[in-house]
């Protein structure tokens, strides 16, 4: 357990997600964690977690050696114009506000703080997020302690920032992506039979399965497919149906189609 003290600035539904996750992983007290939010039932639900509340950002800032922003990307300049006073060379900032990069997070919160900049996603409440993390040049002292940090929450890879609007369209939008595809695959499993609940659980463990294939194997997805296709066989008439219909197509220009978003509202 680690005695750094983590301030966390928004308690939405990533910063909350944030504090249930590394509450859940041991890797820090509940005491040791200070959260402001300006929504009174939100800090009301922290505290029956055992945590430190204020609605004051600089107040949490101040006794943090930690400080995560988990603000709308339209609130951060003020929130770092609040918080920059109690911002020094010692004390890491965490961002994992879109959009907003790590040079304009410089120019507001100081160019010697050290910020790191993450992309983790939602299923980081269960510590199980994917988490992209880059940074500037003055946390080599503090990345060992981020990355594991992080890593309490699931798995996590350091990029260069100019690929975290590809991390976030791949991992942070991926995590829409991928429940919608068990959302239609639970709708196919009611229309052959089955109730809502177990189509539910069937498909829910088959993507978990899946995944844990790749993960644990490394094999490239084609590879496992290949098991599980015989010839003249039904995986294989289901698979190509989905094909003629534009699947795989229509996923990759999903995935692109949120990318060039992303690069759009930066232009």
């Amino acid at each position: 357990m680690e005695n750094k003290k983590i301030a966390i600035i928004g308690a939405g539904n990533m910063g909350g997600a944030i504090v249930v996750g590394l509450l859940k992983s041991g890797f820090i007290k509940a005491t040791n964690i200070f959260v402001s939010d300006r929504r009174e039932h939100v800090l009301e639900e922290m505290k029956a977690r055992g945590v430190n509340v204020a609605q004051n950002n600089s107040e949490a800032a101040r006794k943090a050696d930690v400080v995560i922003t988990a603000v709308k990307p339209y609130h951060i300049e003020n929130v770092l114009s609040e918080i920059k006073s109690e911002l020094n060379e010692d004390k890491i900032l965490i961002s994992i506000v879109a959009g907003v990069g790590i040079d304009e997070l410089g120019a507001m919160a100081g160019k010697e703080i050290p910020i790191f900049r993450v992309m983790p996603n939602t299923a980081i409440a269960l510590q199980e997020s994917l988490t992209c993390v880059s940074a500037n040049g003055n946390t080599h002292a503090h990345k060992e302690y981020v990355m594991n940090l992080f890593n309490q929450l699931g798995e996590t890879v350091e990029i260069q920032e100019e690929l975290m609007a590809a991390a976030t369209a791949l991992s942070s939008c991926g995590i829409a992506f991928a429940l919608r595809y068990i959302r239609a695959a639970m709708q196919g499993g009611i229309e052959i039979g089955f109730s809502a609940e177990l189509a539910q659980f069937i498909t829910a463990q088959t993507v978990k399965g899946a995944t844990e294939l790749v993960l644990q194997t490394g094999h490239h997805p084609e590879r496992e497919i290949d098991k599980v296709t015989t010839p003249r066989g039904v995986t294989i008439t289901g698979l190509n149906e989905m094909e003629h219909k534009g699947f795989s197509s229509s996923l990759i220009q999903g995935i692109l189609a949120s990318y060039n978003k992303i690069e759009k509202d930066l232009r």
